[in-house]
């Protein structure tokens, strides 16, 4: 066995060449996440010569090769992408990058590939909001001229290096050569026929130390690449899993720094021998976000704590924690823990909260504990499963609303985690009237009371927990994928231009557009009935609903009231029927809990 590092060094063009063809990437490693100014600053430093740390490589043994998940390196890279190409080897000797693979993945793109981007506020699943890039250098850019915000800075960049997705406009003061270009400059002719090709395009005009500029940037692109040895790696050839695993550890703790979701991962993907547990996670966080009934917005991070939640393992992330043990138990319980992530989301999308809305994921891990615990998925219309969404809905709302799992709340699952295990001991119902108790003797709120309903009745317009506190008064309702916020008495008509058009007073203008926004002046309605009622006077389009809509809505039924110009009136009659409606829904601690049935 070695214990001893190797060592050697090498060229750009070299490298790349053994880019997935003899290296490639372990499982463990993180996706590739450099945006394209770091890409830029990289290429800078290597043509300045500055450093650019060494790398780490372990050798594999062609009978353990196989024994990983691998993956190909990307080389035209798209924003926001998080999937590397599985590889099979087969049993070949190669070197996994346990080091620098966002360094190699930048030179593979800017060398040899692309990066494309999604301009500012475009759609996702719109093709046209997507830009294809490569990556330019100016070669009459000298080194040496500085930019005026550069002049303060001494890791400024100062070769004209950019992406663009279509040859830029030469000029008198810029030549773009694609960098890629010069990877077919391996020998002395090939780089003589494109010195000559750029040479004799330059624009006219150009002055003799200008041309000069243009052949020194071009000759020391050619030298960075071909030849100058500054790709430096160490190379690993001690075949145990334990000992590479705690270097690759020690080797991202330098730079960006592995989260606990990182590490948590790299164990994972190195201990589970049933599953590639990289992709198995990766799809199945693509899974929860985009195939369920409403769009969610979760992480890994979410998904690998959940895991340490539902199998009874310590909820903080310290690697001591994750033992071959503890993840054996986690392999084990896989396929149930997905069940029951699955079952949950299906269960808070039918509340309508999704990824607009949830404001703490963290507050589903008591719902998915009870729901993994519980071993159903509470999708059905008996009464115990009605009973249960009902207390479910009754928790979620209060500690989101509160902020129960704000800050460091890893104490607060734990606290949650032991009173559902506790209570299932002698019922199968879902504790809310504990869970309540147990948060409020750690100051952690998870309902309402007359003395904090103010907070609830100060959210306003625009903020993310507006549906939260209204979906409050509308018990056992089913969201369907398109509802809106509506301001009660229209927006349009407390416009202070509007307003003073009736002839009111600066005061009581002020008043009312003060009153506008505030959670007693809106109301959820469908899509389509928002649409319908637009900016029609509420006494006029309430003709057209049901006897009870007044109720349903908590809305005053005093029609005196339904006007702008008693908007602040109306406002505080309807948060006395706010109030009121929500310390009625509201659970209680164990003791006073009345039954919701």
């Amino acid at each position: 066995m070695e214990d001893e590092l190797s060592y050697s060094a090498t060229t750009i063009h070299k490298a790349l060449s053994s880019i997935n063809t003899d290296w490639f990437l372990p499982s463990i490693q993180r996706p590739y996440v450099w945006e394209p100014d770091q890409v830029v600053r990289l290429f800078d430093s290597l043509l300045k010569g500055f450093p650019i740390s060494s790398f780490l490589l372990w050798e594999v043994d062609p009978e353990k090769v196989d024994s990983w998940q691998t993956y190909r390196f990307i080389e035209n890279f798209k924003s926001g992408d998080v999937h590397n190409q599985p590889v099979a080897l087969n049993g070949r000797r190669v070197k996994l990058v346990l080091d620098g693979q966002q360094r190699l993945t930048s030179l593979l793109i800017g060398l040899a590939g692309s990066y494309t981007v999604r301009a500012k506020h475009g759609r996702k699943n719109n093709p046209d909001a997507w830009s294809r890039q490569f990556l330019y250098i100016d070669l009459m850019k000298s080194p040496e001229e500085r930019d005026e915000d550069e002049l303060d800075s001494d890791i400024g960049v100062s070769y004209g290096l950019k992406f663009s997705e279509h040859d830029p406009r030469k000029s008198t003061e810029n030549v773009w050569f694609p960098l890629a270009r010069i990877m077919q400059c391996e020998d002395e002719a090939a780089f003589d026929r494109v010195h000559k090709d750029v040479l004799d395009k330059l624009p006219a005009g150009i002055t003799r130390g200008e041309r000069r500029t243009v052949e020194n940037n071009l000759e020391r692109l050619r030298s960075l690449v071909f030849h100058d040895e500054i790709i430096s790696c160490y190379v690993e050839k001690d075949q145990s899993l334990d000992r590479v695993l705690n270097i690759f550890i020690r080797a991202n703790d330098a730079g960006t720094k592995l989260s606990k979701s990182d590490l948590l991962m790299s164990m994972v993907t190195s201990k589970w021998s049933s599953r590639n547990a990289r992709q198995d996670i990766y799809d199945f966080v693509d899974f929860l976000n985009e195939k369920l009934s409403r769009p969610n917005k979760l992480t890994k991070d979410f998904v690998l704590k959940a895991a340490l939640v539902l199998t009874d393992l310590e909820v903080a992330y310290k690697v001591d924690n994750f033992t071959n043990e503890n993840l054996a138990l986690m392999e084990a319980e896989w396929r149930r823990i997905k069940e029951s992530l699955v079952a949950t989301l299906n269960i808070v999308n039918r509340m309508g909260i999704d990824r607009e809305t949830l404001t703490s994921t963290n507050a589903l891990m008591p719902i998915a504990y009870y729901v993994h615990k519980s071993g159903r998925s509470f999708d059905g219309s008996t009464p115990a499963e009605v009973l249960a969404r009902w207390a479910m809905h009754k928790f979620l709302i209060g500690a989101l609303v509160n902020g129960a799992f704000s800050g460091t709340s890893d104490l607060a699952i734990s606290t949650c985690r032991g009173t559902i295990r506790d209570a299932l001991r002698l019922s199968t119902d879902f504790p809310l009237a504990q869970l309540v108790t147990a948060l409020g003797r750690s100051n952690r709120m998870a309902t309402f009371t007359p003395d904090t309903l103010g907070r609830v009745l100060d959210i306003k317009y625009g903020d993310r927990r507006c549906f939260l506190a209204l979906s409050l008064i509308y018990e056992d309702q089913v969201w369907g994928a398109d509802y809106h916020i509506d301001h009660i008495i229209p927006q349009a008509s407390t416009d202070r231009k509007a307003l003073m058009k009736m002839g009111l007073p600066n005061h009581r203008i002020e008043e009312i557009f003060s009153f506008a926004g505030t959670l007693g002046n809106l109301q959820i309605l469908l899509a389509r009935e928002n649409i319908e009622k637009s900016n029609r006077p509420f006494w006029d389009w309430i003709e057209s609903r049901d006897s009870n809509f007044l109720d349903r809505h908590c809305i005053p039924s005093d029609k005196s009231l339904w006007t702008v110009e008693a908007l602040p009136e109306f406002v505080q009659a309807r948060e006395r029927l706010l109030a009121a409606k929500i310390l009625k829904v509201s659970p209680a601690a164990a003791g006073d809990f009345a039954d919701a049935s």
